[in-house]
């Protein structure tokens, strides 16, 4: 057992759980891991979040503003934030994802349906006390396209020419839009189903305040599944017609969508050359399908722009060749 497994026996010992078998569960997109704690009649999970790389607070501090305000965030039974342990409560192995791909088309829109409201829910709070997703943000995210897969496409773009396309459409933004809680990864990986018939959330430690149009495209232009362009519409329209967005909400949802999808665009690269984890090209072409349509939206008319003149048609990734033609 070397040191860092001491630290974790230790810590779940002191917890109560003395008795627990500690099984790893297995994650792949950041240094912090996850492990079952199981013992004859309970379970729980331990997130092992190493300093200096990871820090639990912000998990702490927004799982116990969702649980205030009503929304199923995971109990925290302990916590040891100086070395990155916390002990959870265990929603289970139902995930969103594998349930709505093994049911029919009604379980799938029910099950989003239910994602949506809780969405509605989320945006009737008041905000976490969080950074704001602010035009800084928004341009560090977008910038990552440019950083990651244009030089691995071999690529030489106009950077400078980006940014400012970047700034000329978020200039139309409606400055009307409220500001909520954004938790940033809202998708179907994401997404747990208890056996209580709630939704479960996890993986909301980076949430920002920001435009309510975040997270849902998080959620319908999901870079994990396939999420059909009608369902996307259906879902759409249930949430306007309950959270009825006083503000130009289509505009901000393609603008979002168009910089959330550049972002994972280059994240996912990121994660395959820097980090050595080819699973993630794989995934690149339905974020590709995605931004597309929602360049096509006139209010992202610059970066459109920018798209046609630098990145030639056949080097978008529509067909899933990135992987295909470098060494992975």
């Amino acid at each position: 057992m070397n040191e860092r497994e001491q630290l974790i026996r230790n810590f779940v010992d002191a917890q109560g759980w003395a008795e627990a078998e500690i099984l790893p569960i297995p994650g792949d997109a950041s240094f912090r891991r996850y492990f079952r704690v199981v013992e004859p009649e309970r379970r729980a999970i331990l997130m092992d979040a190493p300093p200096p790389e990871e820090d639990p607070q912000p998990f702490i501090h927004v799982a116990r503003y969702l649980t205030a305000q009503g929304l199923r965030a995971p109990e925290i039974f302990g916590a040891d934030a100086a070395a990155g342990l916390v002990l959870l409560e265990d929603f289970g192995d139902a995930r969103m994802r594998e349930t709505v791909d093994a049911g029919d088309a009604e379980t799938e829109r029910a099950i989003y349906r239910k994602a949506i409201e809780t969405q509605v829910e989320l945006h009737l709070r008041p905000p976490a006390d969080v950074p704001p997703y602010d035009r800084a943000v928004y341009q560090r995210e977008a910038a990552l396209f440019t950083e990651w897969y244009c030089p691995a496409r071999g690529l030489d773009v106009d950077a400078e020419g980006y940014a400012k396309a970047w700034d000329a459409v978020l200039d139309g933004m409606d400055p009307a839009a409220p500001k909520v809680t954004v938790l940033r990864d809202y998708h179907s990986e994401n997404i747990m189903l208890p056996p209580d018939g709630s939704q479960g959330l996890i993986d909301f430690q980076d949430a920002l305040v920001g435009d309510p149009a975040y997270d849902l495209v998080s959620l319908l232009q999901d870079a994990r599944r396939d999420v059909s362009e009608e369902v996307e519409a259906e879902m759409l329209a249930h949430y306007r017609d309950l959270a009825k967005p006083a503000y130009d909400f289509e505009t901000a949802y393609h603008v979002l969508g168009a910089q959330r999808n550049a972002k994972i665009i280059g994240i996912f690269v990121r994660l395959w050359k820097r980090d050595g984890k080819p699973r993630y090209p794989t995934m690149i072409p339905r974020v590709w399908r995605a931004m597309e349509r929602d360049l096509k939206h006139p209010a992202l008319g610059p970066v459109a722009a920018w798209f046609e003149a630098n990145i030639p048609g056949d080097l978008r990734d529509p067909a899933g060749t990135l992987g295909g033609e470098f060494d992975l």
